[in-house]
């Protein structure tokens, strides 16, 4: 049996949003139920994001750790940001979110996976690629601010990474999913098996 996810929608009924953020809004729809019954169902309303499983020559990811407020956490993630424009070029996106927050560029790009981190509560869609061939980023380092003024910056082989998760010491979903997925990668048919970076995204449509 092929086990693939299929798209499907339910019809609604309402729909509302009680809440909009800088970012994000909360929306509540009234959705109409198999059995004929209708119930509201809340969920965040999310652009989408692209994460950077960045890996260099030695088979260290670049992490970085950030403080999260709403998990009262420092996690460590990947670079990681969300697609500020309708339509943007993930790929673009991603390059950014590499040279914003660490100022390193990549020669060969990879689509690693692509998840719904929250699906029962958020829309939020995010591409998480791998990044090879890293290099030092051209130009003057990107400002940061708020919570990146106070980020760290290391670089951690793979494997420490697969068993930080597996033990339940890293928590982040971009860093758990591309660690687990980068090695069994590696495990499998390689990295060159993947997807080329511009792969269709059908969660969120880009132009080329």
């Amino acid at each position: 049996m092929t086990l693939k996810d299929t798209p499907e929608e339910w019809q609604v009924t309402a729909t509302a949003t009680p809440f909009r953020g800088n970012k994000t809004s909360v929306r509540t729809d009234s959705v109409i139920m198999p059995d004929g019954t209708v119930v509201t169902r809340d969920y965040q309303v999310h652009p989408g994001s692209v994460a950077v499983l960045a890996l260099d020559g030695e088979g260290r990811v670049l992490v970085l750790r950030q403080y999260r407020h709403p998990v009262r956490h420092k996690l460590w993630e990947i670079p990681a940001g969300l697609l500020d424009v309708p339509g943007e070029n993930p790929l673009h996106a991603a390059q950014r979110e590499l040279y914003e927050e660490a100022h390193v560029k990549a020669e060969d790009w990879r689509v690693l996976t692509d998840v719904y981190p929250t699906p029962g509560g958020c829309d939020e869609a995010v591409r998480v690629f791998l990044a090879r061939d890293l290099s030092e980023a051209e130009g003057a380092r990107y400002e940061v601010s708020e919570e990146e003024a106070d980020m760290e910056l290391a670089r951690v082989p793979l494997q420490d990474l697969v068993r930080g998760a597996l033990a339940g010491e890293l928590h982040n979903t971009c860093l758990v999913v591309g660690a687990l997925s980068a090695s069994a990668a590696l495990a499998g048919d390689g990295f060159d098996a993947l997807r080329p970076a511009d792969a269709p995204w059908p969660a969120r449509p880009f132009e080329a």
